[in-house]
């Protein structure tokens, strides 16, 4: 219930400030600045060290690339119908391709699978989070360049994205070093990641432009809430793949678009009005989806 208020607090908050001009227009910039460079990389060096890698997590380690190829597919097949932009498409795949699977996903999984499915769902998330870090990166910077970024430019900037570094960092360091003594540090660092990601979008919510994005809002969620589990699903199936781990890659895969993704396609001016309401609206409705999806798995 508190991660549920704090969701609507924040989003709230930052919906509030923004239409009252308490703030600068451009004050979630500033608040990106320190989500991409600080609470990200903390949130690595705090959760991947703990990470026992097995043969069990096959299902939740493909997942989020899974559902990332998902997703262009489908657009793809959308934009057969409907008139996309280059913006706008990467403004949905980053959306819809990526799930909110910690803050969101880590208190509706624990509610509904228990400490053993929590587990699996922070799997779900680092791959989601290198996910972001490279296919994500590379989406984004594509479409803000028009398509005639250098391979080597795009590369060192992959290289250099903050998260990235802290994702490599936490896999190596370990090796060498014992970073434990510092875990309480990141953890803190960590904290700051979700309230202030969440009021950067709510700084930037505008239900007045619900109307012009609709189309795309929905072409987006569709896919994400619903198409996406039912591919992981199928896999799960083909593959005979149940208990805990198989559900809880199932149920992850059907989370709300992933707040940093709206963040990311804000950063370099793709569509983030579509962005931020695939978030905020994703958010809410994801909130019965996963109910629906939950009560389809347990009987699986």
């Amino acid at each position: 219930m508190v991660n549920f208020l704090l969701i609507a607090l924040c989003l709230s908050a930052g919906w509030f400030f923004r239409t009252k001009n308490i703030l600068p227009a451009d004050a979630h910039k500033g608040i990106n600045i320190w989500i991409l460079y600080i609470a990200l990389p903390a949130t690595a060096l705090f959760y991947i060290p703990q990470i026992t890698w097995n043969h069990e997590y096959f299902l939740p380690i493909l997942m989020p690339f899974v559902v990332w190829i998902g997703a262009w597919i489908f657009l793809k097949i959308i934009s057969q119908f409907i008139s996309i932009n280059a913006e706008t498409f990467a403004a949905l795949l980053l959306t819809s391709g990526l799930g909110n699977t910690s803050f969101v996903g880590f208190p509706l999984t624990q509610a509904y699978f228990g400490s053993d499915g929590l587990r699996v769902a922070v799997v779900c998330d680092q791959l989601s989070f290198i996910t972001l870090s490279t296919f994500g990166v590379i989406t984004a910077m594509h479409a803000a360049h028009k398509g005639t970024i250098q391979v080597t430019m795009l590369l060192k900037k992959i290289i250099s994205f903050p998260p990235v570094l802290a994702f490599i960092a936490a896999l190596l360091l370990p090796l060498k070093i014992d970073l434990s003594p510092l875990n309480p540090l990141f953890e803190k660092l960590a904290a700051t990641l979700i309230p202030l990601a969440l009021f950067s979008v709510g700084l930037q919510i505008r239900f007045a432009e619900l109307k012009n994005e609709k189309k795309f809002l929905l072409q987006g969620l569709i896919y994400k809430l619903f198409i996406a589990p039912i591919i992981i699903f199928g896999i799960a199936y083909a593959a005979q793949l149940k208990g805990i781990t198989a559900q809880t890659a199932v149920f992850e895969s059907g989370m709300a678009p992933m707040v940093t993704s709206a963040i990311l396609a804000g950063e370099y001016q793709l569509n983030p009005r579509l962005a931020t309401l695939m978030v905020s609206i994703g958010i809410v409705v994801s909130l019965a989806t996963t109910f629906v999806w939950w009560k389809i798995l347990v009987t699986y």
